[in-house]
């Protein structure tokens, strides 16, 4: 297969009054730039078709710039009476759905939206196997949208966005926002740790499932099924592989070589050392409680770790749940676990 085949062949739909009036209030940015916009598709694939919805005569530098960016305008007009934003709306899914079926090699469609509204077309895109990546700014982007795409990116995160003003600035009143009402917040990232749990459990869940060996490219693609909005460059990672190599120098996974030049193979690391710590402190806790007020009950037990080992998590070691890194440890003769029928838990003793 050639490469121009394999590439993902992308067609952006733009809701621009919702991002370029999100843009303006939320970031300060006018006109909206939509340069990284552009970029960022551009790394994910080639973008055959760009369309942006509007009654331009409200947006007339905006309109300028988008024309000599190749992007084709669709005119939305005020009308008495009746809803510019439902007209436009309803516009640009049809239009959007048509392009499935007149364009059958599109393989994906970017849609620029912080709109709710838009979340049914978004999922039947995804159920004409289209796959679906959301834009949005993050202070105007319903907390729906995310989930309903395949990847989500925030605007505010993009290279060459240059916010002039805080999120919560009122740009009509010329206040901050009171947070009472502040909209539903969208997740803002996952900080270093949450990112090392959230790959890890990840793997670990393929590596459960797999038939054969799983690779960065595979795991990539896994992480952001989990959260839309995943970005290994909030950590300071300029790639998913540079995250990696943090990640396998850390013990929390292992690197090989794989089938393909910078695709490793990914997997857990034989006798890893935090591991083992890990079942320590596991250990170490159920032997303090127990010679304390007698053997602990499972349920509650993870957060006595948590005072040990402040954000630990199970699933930084490959386990999908408290209850089976439990399991390890008795499967391990670190301690005996046995099923209490009055208590309705599991009661853990350590050897003294």
């Amino acid at each position: 297969m050639s490469a121009l085949a394999e590439e993902e062949r992308i067609a952006l739909f733009l809701d621009y009054e919702n991002l370029a009036i999100g843009a303006r209030d939320g970031l300060g940015v006018q006109p909206f730039d939509f340069t990284p916009v552009a970029d960022a598709l551009a790394e994910r694939g080639r973008v055959v078709a760009r369309k942006a919805y509007a009654d331009w005569s409200s947006f007339d530098a905006d309109r300028r710039l988008l024309t000599r960016a190749q992007v084709e305008l669709i005119e939305i007009p005020q009308r008495v009476g009746g809803s510019r934003k439902n007209a436009a709306d309803i516009k640009m899914a049809v239009d959007a759905v048509e392009m499935v079926y007149e364009r059958g090699f599109v393989t994906t469609f970017a849609i620029g939206t912080g709109d709710s509204d838009f979340t049914p077309l978004m999922h039947k895109l995804r159920s004409l196997d289209k796959r679906v990546i959301g834009i949005g700014v993050q202070s105007s982007t319903s907390a729906l949208l995310p989930a309903a795409c395949d990847e989500f990116l925030f605007y505010d995160r993009l290279p060459g966005v240059e916010p002039t003003r805080p999120r919560e600035y009122d740009a009509v009143a010329g206040t901050r926002i009171p947070q009472a009402e502040a909209a539903e917040p969208v997740a803002t990232g996952l900080d270093e740790q949450q990112v090392g749990v959230l790959v890890a459990s990840t793997l670990a869940g393929l590596l459960r499932h797999a038939d054969g060996p799983v690779f960065a490219s595979v795991l990539k693609r896994a992480v952001l099924r989990k959260d839309p909005t995943f970005d290994e460059a909030e950590q300071g990672f300029r790639g998913f592989g540079e995250l990696l190599r943090q990640l396998d120098q850390e013990g929390v996974l292992q690197l090989s070589a794989g089938a393909a030049p910078g695709d490793p193979q990914v997997t857990f690391p034989e006798n890893d050392a935090a591991e083992q710590d890990a079942f320590s402190l596991l250990v170490d806790v159920v032997r303090g409680l127990q010679s304390n007020t007698g053997a602990p009950q499972l349920s509650g037990l993870k957060n006595q770790l948590r005072k040990q080992l402040p954000g630990f998590s199970e699933k930084r070691y490959g386990f999908n749940s408290f209850l089976s890194f439990a399991k390890a440890s008795k499967a391990r003769g670190l301690l005996t676990m046995e099923w209490d029928r009055n208590l309705g838990d599991y009661v853990l003793r350590a050897p003294e």
